[in-house]
């Protein structure tokens, strides 16, 4: 490194140089020889620094100013780093950046001093103080960009988990909500019906036989379909026109799967001017009963969902690695996406063997893997297949996701890994899932791969088998 006379310009950028809080420790024959082979460049307020998807055009040491960097992942563009006097950014040693992720724009006016692509690699070999500094910007970068990265491929997750929840959730919440309703209203009209029974002093058998009848006829598991429902009205009205009663609810009948032989058994021992009121009373008491078994179910399909959501998000377990049972991870995840399966009519089985061992790991990072390979799959292969497996291969849990979708180019099949690459539209996807996802496998010292055939795509992910817990499923 050969040495000359600064002159007075180059004088005060050594001594800015020299109070810079990233380079001023190194040693002053490197500060000089930044001086020789960098050019000055100002940058106006509200002007682009480097540009989106175009080559870093060297390193950057901002002597004063302010600079952002926002990124769209779909989400909307936000600031993912800012830079600010006595900081260095762009073309760093070692680095594999070579276009950024987004724009970034001088939110004031900012002066720095640049240096070319050919002078980065020259330091290297000859200022060696200097690389090393610029190696600890570079990891603390890599740092931010991964951490960033994972933040919104998280909240995108989330805003999957919220949309899908709230789309289950909605049903069964509403069904409670109007059996409810309709059930304060047949209490009542069941109070008044029951009194009317009461004052029609039956026998103790035909009290009997009445509460047998009324026993024997469960409330359905299924509702019947409108012409199945249709056709028992028509044949209970015909009945009881016959023998000219009148005022009973045929519909509740009809609802609980009443038929004529019904009405002959009884009939047979009650007067026609009682069959009415005993009717009406059999027929408010199924519609309660009706309407308390439709809560219960939708309230058990809240249950089931928040547990499911509790297991996907491990949400009341700390955040330690610990035995991880996958069949658990993958009915949840399926839970979760139920309605996003329904919506694109896309049928989903798992098969989860037998006596499956469990994985050490972090549980809410497998269920992210999980739901990203599922999420995707389902997006592939709109009113086809999705088939999710789980077995032990060579002391390895294997968890494969296969669709039945058009396959992935081989074009793109090399590239699906790679961040910020996607192939849904703009605000649809990040191009993060799978980068994180393998991310997270790796994590897990496993592997996660895909591949193509006739039938479809499979992505692979191979895990060791726990060496702290006994198998489980």
């Amino acid at each position: 490194m050969t040495a000359t006379a600064p002159d007075a310009s180059d004088r005060d950028l050594l001594a800015r140089l020299a109070a810079h809080r990233t380079v001023g420790g190194v040693p002053r024959e490197q500060l000089e020889w930044l001086c020789r082979v960098g050019h000055m460049k100002v940058v106006e307020e509200g002007g682009v620094v480097t540009r989106s998807g175009q080559p870093v055009a060297g390193l950057y040491i901002i002597l004063e100013g302010h600079v952002a960097l926002s990124i769209d992942r779909g989400t909307g563009p936000h600031i993912v780093v800012e830079w600010h006097d006595g900081d260095v950014t762009g073309l760093l040693p070692y680095s594999r950046l070579s276009t950024p992720p987004g724009d970034a724009v001088a939110l004031k006016r900012t002066e720095f001093l640049m240096i070319d692509p050919p002078d980065v690699q020259r330091m290297i070999h000859e200022c060696h103080e200097l690389t090393a500094v610029m190696v600890h910007v570079m990891v603390d970068r890599v740092r931010i960009f991964k951490s960033s990265e994972l933040f919104d491929e998280k909240m995108a997750s989330l805003g999957r988990l919220a949309a899908g929840l709230a789309h289950e959730l909605n049903n069964p919440a509403s069904a409670v909500a109007r059996s409810a309703r309709t059930l304060i209203t047949e209490l009542e009209r069941l109070d008044d019906s029951t009194k009317r029974f009461c004052q029609l002093s039956l026998s103790d058998t035909q009290c009997f036989s009445i509460a047998a009848l009324r026993d024997e006829r469960p409330v359905p598991a299924q509702a019947p379909s409108p012409m199945e429902l249709a056709d028992r009205e028509d044949a209970l009205s015909e009945w009881l026109d016959a023998r000219g009663v009148d005022g009973v609810p045929v519909e509740e009948l009809a609802a609980s799967a009443f038929t004529p032989a019904d009405l002959d058994a009884l009939g047979g021992r009650l007067d026609a001017g009682k069959l009415a009121p005993v009717l009406s009373h059999i027929a408010a008491g199924q519609t309660v009963r009706r309407l308390a078994a439709e809560i219960n179910m939708a309230a058990s399909r809240i249950h089931t969902l928040v547990d499911a959501v509790k297991g996907f998000t491990y949400m009341d377990q700390g955040a330690s690695m610990k035995p991880i049972a996958i069949g658990r991870g993958l009915t949840d995840t399926v839970t979760v996406l139920g309605s996003k399966a329904r919506s694109k009519s896309v049928k989903v089985d798992v098969e989860i063997a037998p006596n499956l061992p469990t994985v050490d790991g972090y549980g809410g990072e497998l269920n992210q893997v999980w739901s990203n390979l599922l999420d995707n799959a389902i997006d592939a292969s709109p009113r086809g297949h999705v088939r999710i497996t789980a077995g032990v291969e060579h002391d390895r849990v294997v968890v494969r996701v296969i669709d039945d979708g058009p396959g992935i180019p081989a074009e793109t099949l090399a590239r699906i890994f790679d961040p910020f690459f996607t192939t849904k539209p703009v605000g649809e996807g990040t191009g993060l899932g799978l980068d994180i996802a393998r991310r997270i496998v790796i994590r897990h010292h496993g592997d996660l791969d895909a591949s193509v055939d006739a039938t479809g795509t499979t992505f692979r992910v191979m895990l060791p088998v726990s060496k702290l817990a006994a198998p489980t499923t």
